[in-house]
C-alpha cells in the first residue's frame, strides 16, 4: 500500500485524442515528509507517517518538536499514517512526491464531507414535504415514529440531525495525469471535501486493470499553429513597407518634374 496527502483544489474537465471528456479533480501535492517509520520489530506492525505544511514553532508543543528532530525536519502542521507492505524501504526524513502514482493507476481517495450543521428530514434523509393546502398542517415534520407495539423509536429511523463532516473514501478513481514540476495530480471524478480540504491519495484495496489517457496537448498545438502565421506577418509587413517606399519615389520623381512647369507658368501670369 502506498499513498501521499494532497490539498483539493477544485475541479475541471480534460479531453482525450479521441474526443472523450473526462471530469476531474485536482489536487495539489506538496512532498510529503516521513516523519516516522513503524516496523513489525518495533511497533507490531508496518506503516509510515507521513506530514505536510509547516507549523511555527512557537504554536508546536515540546513532544511534537521531539518527534520532528528525530526525523531531522522542522515540525509539521498534518500527520497521517499509512499502512505499507515493507516499512523497510522507506527512509527517516526522506520525501515522497506526487511521481508515487503513474497515469491510469487506481486509487481510493479519502476526504472529509463538507458539513451543513442541523438540519431536517428533507434535507438530511431527500424525504417529501407534506400536502401545503386544505389544512393539512403537515409540511415537513418527520412523520410517525413507528408502530405502538417496541414502545420506543427503532434504530435507523431517519430523524432530522448532524449533516456533514464525515470521513469518506471514494473508491476506484483513476489517475488521469501526473505533472511533478507543479506538484498537482489529475483524479477522475468527484473527491469529498471542500476546497484547500485536505485528502489522501491511496493505492486501490479492489485494484483493477490500468486505464490509458492520451490528453489532448494544448500548448504544443497553440505553439506549432502560430509559428507560421508570425512569419507571413513578417512576410506581409516587408512587402508593404517596399511598396510604400517605391509609391515615395514616385511621387518624389513626379513633384520634381511638375515644379519647373508651375514656376514657368506664374512667370507668364507676372509678366
Amino acid at each position: 500500500m502506498k499513498g501521499i496527502l494532497g490539498r483539493k483544489i477544485g475541479m475541471t474537465e480534460v479531453f482525450t485524442k479521441d474526443g472523450k471528456l473526462i471530469p476531474v479533480t485536482v489536487v495539489s501535492v506538496e512532498p510529503n515528509t516521513v516523519m516516522q517509520v513503524k516496523t513489525t520489530a518495533t511497533d507490531g506492525y508496518e506503516a509510515i507517517q507521513l506530514g505536510i505544511t509547516d507549523k511555527k514553532e512557537k504554536r508546536t508543543t515540546k513532544a511534537e518538536m521531539g518527534h520532528s528532530k528525530k526525523a531531522g525536519v522542522s515540525p509539521k502542521r498534518f500527520l497521517k499514517e499509512i499502512r505499507v507492505s515493507n516499512a523497510s524501504d522507506y527512509e527517516l526524513g526522506s520525501t515522497i512526491k506526487a511521481d508515487i502514482f503513474e497515469v491510469g493507476e487506481k486509487v481510493d481517495v479519502t476526504g472529509t464531507t463538507k458539513g451543513h450543521g442541523y438540519t431536517g428530514v428533507i434535507v438530511r434523509n431527500n424525504q417529501s414535504e407534506g400536502p401545503k393546502t386544505h389544512g393539512s398542517r403537515y409540511h415537513r415534520r418527520p412523520g410517525s415514529m413507528g408502530t405502538m407495539r417496541p414502545m420506543r423509536v427503532m434504530k435507523g429511523k431517519t430523524l432530522s440531525g448532524h449533516m456533514g463532516i464525515d470521513t469518506v473514501t471514494v473508491q476506484n478513481l483513476s489517475i488521469v495525469d501526473v505533472n511533478t514540476s507543479e506538484n498537482y495530480v489529475l483524479v477522475s471524478g468527484n473527491v469529498p471535501g471542500a476546497k484547500n480540504s485536505l485528502v489522501l491519495i491511496k493505492e486501490a484495496v479492489k485494484g483493477g486493470k490500468k486505464d490509458t489517457f492520451e490528453l489532448v496537448s494544448y500548448e504544443s498545438e497553440v505553439a506549432e499553429e502560430t509559428q507560421p502565421e508570425t512569419t507571413e506577418v513578417i512576410e506581409n509587413a516587408e512587402e508593404i513597407v517596399e511598396t510604400e517606399t517605391t509609391n515615395e519615389t514616385a511621387s518624389e520623381e513626379a513633384a520634381k518634374e511638375v515644379e519647373p512647369e508651375e514656376n514657368a507658368a506664374l512667370a507668364e501670369e507676372e509678366k
